[in-house]
C-alpha cells in the first residue's frame, strides 16, 4: 500500500502533547526520512516531484482498545489475518482483542496462540477474568499475564461484583488493566435501544439506564476500596452515566463505542443494522453528552469494538441477530465529520481520543511520528468514497453501517505492512 511521497506544507501531528503544524515530508518506501527542509535535500537525487497536500494529514497511527476475534485462525467472518489487513488500510497500528471466542482466552495456550502471530499492527490480548467468561471462578490471573495478556476482562457486561472483589483482593494483576463493562445484562432484559419516544415509536423493547447505572456505582464503590488496581471501563453510554463518572472523586480511565457518537435512537430507521449493539444506543441526549464527555476528559479514549459477524447472522431479524457492528475504515471519517467538522473539535483532540488515550487505556506507549518509522497514516478528510467499492479491501463480515452510501474523508495510506505471519 505504501509509496514514495514529498509534500510541501501538509499539516503534521507528530505525537501526544504536540500542536498540529504544516511541514515538508519525504517518505520512502514507506518510512519516514526527512521532515522540513531536509526533506527535499533527501527526494532530490531520486528525482521525486512534490505533491499538492491540499487538506491531507500525517498523523500517528490509532489506537483500538478493545474488539471481538472470535475465531482468529479460522474465522469466515473474520480471522487474525483479515482483520490485521482490515485494520492497517484503516490507520489502525494497536488493537485489543477480548477474551471472547470459540475457545475462551482463559488459559495460557490461547494467550501464547496469538501472540506467536508476527504483525506490524501490534495485537494487545487481553485474558478472561473468569473461567469460560460464566462470571463463577476466576482464571488464572497471574499465569495470563505472564504469558502474554495485556492486562484482564470479560465479555461485554459485569461479572458479578462478588467475583470481582475476589479477584481484587487477591491482586495477581498488579499494574495490568482490568477492563469492566458497566451493563447488567439481567436488568437490559431484551432491551434494545434506551428508552425514549424514539425506541417506542421504532417498536423496540427499551433498555432501561439503570442497566448501565447501578453496575457503574458499584464499579465506582469497587475502585475506592482498591484504589491500587489499574481499573478501566469499557463503553459507557449514557447521559446519566457521563455525570456520574463526572461527580465521582476517583476515575478509572474510560472508553466510549464510536457508533454512539455519530448516531444515536432519532437517526435510525427501524430497518438500520445500527440499531443491534451493545451497549444499546442512546438518544440524542446521550450522544451529546458523550462528546461533551469526552472534550471534558471525563471519558478516555473511543473504541472500535468491532463485533464481526458473518451474512447468515446479520440477515437475522434485529432483536435476535448478534449484536454489534464491524467497519474500522468507517471509524475516522466519520468521527472526523462529527468531532471536526461539527463539533469543532481540534484534530489534536480527535488524536488524542483515538490513539493517544486508547494507548494509555491498554498501557501502552502512545505512538507517534518518528524518523526512520513507518507507523503514521495519511488522512484525506476531503476523499469522498462508497462502502461498496470497496469490497476487496474488507472482510466477509457484513455487519457493516453505510453500505452503499457515499463517505467523506478515507485513509490514503498508512506505513504499516498488511501482511501477517506465524514467528518462527
Amino acid at each position: 500500500m505504501t509509496s514514495n511521497y514529498l509534500f510541501e506544507n501538509i499539516k503534521i501531528l507528530e505525537g501526544p502533547r504536540s500542536t498540529l503544524r504544516e511541514d515538508s515530508v519525504f517518505i520512502k518506501n514507506g518510512v519516514i526520512k526527512a521532515f522540513g527542509k531536509k526533506a527535499f535535500e533527501r527526494a532530490a537525487p531520486l528525482a521525486i516531484k512534490p505533491q499538492k497536500a491540499k487538506n491531507k494529514l500525517l498523523a500517528p497511527c490509532l489506537v483500538d482498545p478493545h474488539s471481538f476475534l472470535e475465531s482468529p485462525f479460522n474465522g469466515t467472518e473474520e480471522n487474525i489475518h483479515t482483520l490485521i489487513k482490515k485494520a492497517t488500510l484503516a490507520g489502525y497500528g494497536q488493537i485489543g482483542i477480548l477474551p471472547r471466542g470459540n475457545l475462551w482466552r482463559d488459559q495460557a495456550e490461547s494467550i501464547i496462540s496469538l501472540k506467536a502471530i508476527k504483525s506490524e499492527v501490534l495485537l494487545h490480548v487481553w485474558g478472561g477474568f473468569s473461567q469460560g467468561g460464566e462470571g463463577v471462578s476466576l482464571s488464572h490471573h497471574a499465569d495470563l499475564l505472564q504469558n502474554g495478556a495485556i492486562g484482564l476482562a470479560d465479555d461485554d457486561f459485569s461479572p458479578p461484583i462478588e467475583l470481582l472483589n475476589q479477584g481484587f483482593l487477591l491482586g495477581e494483576m498488579k499494574e495490568s488493566p482490568v477492563l469492566v463493562a458497566p451493563r447488567d445484562k439481567s436488568i437490559q432484559a431484551q432491551g434494545m435501544s434506551r428508552l425514549s419516544v424514539e425506541t417506542l415509536r421504532a417498536g423496540w423493547p427499551p433498555d432501561p439506564i439503570e442497566s448501565e447505572v447501578l453496575p457503574l456505582i458499584q464499579l465506582l464503590e469497587l475502585y475506592k476500596r482498591y484504589p491500587e488496581i489499574t481499573l478501566r471501563l469499557m463503553n459507557i453510554s449514557t447521559s446519566k452515566g457521563v455525570s456520574i463518572l463526572k461527580n465521582a472523586s476517583s476515575k478509572p480511565m474510560t472508553t466510549v463505542l464510536w457508533w454512539h457518537l455519530v448516531n444515536d435512537n432519532s437517526k435510525l430507521s427501524p430497518s438500520d443494522i445500527g440499531w443491534s449493539v451493545t451497549p444499546s444506543l442512546g438518544s440524542p441526549e446521550d450522544r451529546l453528552s458523550l462528546i461533551k464527555g469526552l472534550n471534558d476528559n471525563v471519558l478516555t479514549a473511543i473504541s472500535v469494538h468491532s463485533t464481526p459477524a458473518n451474512d447468515v447472522e446479520t440477515r437475522q431479524p434485529a432483536n435476535i441477530r448478534k449484536k454489534g457492528i464491524s467497519g474500522y475504515n468507517l471509524v475516522l471519517p466519520l468521527l472526523w465529520d462529527q468531532l471536526v467538522r461539527k463539533s469543532n473539535w481540534g484534530i489534536e483532540k480527535l488524536w488524542e481520543k483515538i490513539s493517544f488515550g486508547p494507548s494509555r487505556v491498554l498501557n501502552q506507549r502512545e505512538e507517534n511520528l518518528s524518523l526512520g518509522s513507518n507507523r503514521w497514516l495519511l488522512f484525506d478528510p476531503e476523499k469522498q468514497w462508497v462502502q461498496s467499492e470497496e469490497e476487496s479491501h474488507l472482510t466477509t463480515a457484513t455487519n457493516q453501517p453505510f453500505r452503499n452510501l457515499k463517505i467523506r474523508g478515507k485513509v490514503i495510506d498508512c506505513g504499516l505492512i498488511t501482511q501477517a505471519g506465524q514467528n518462527d
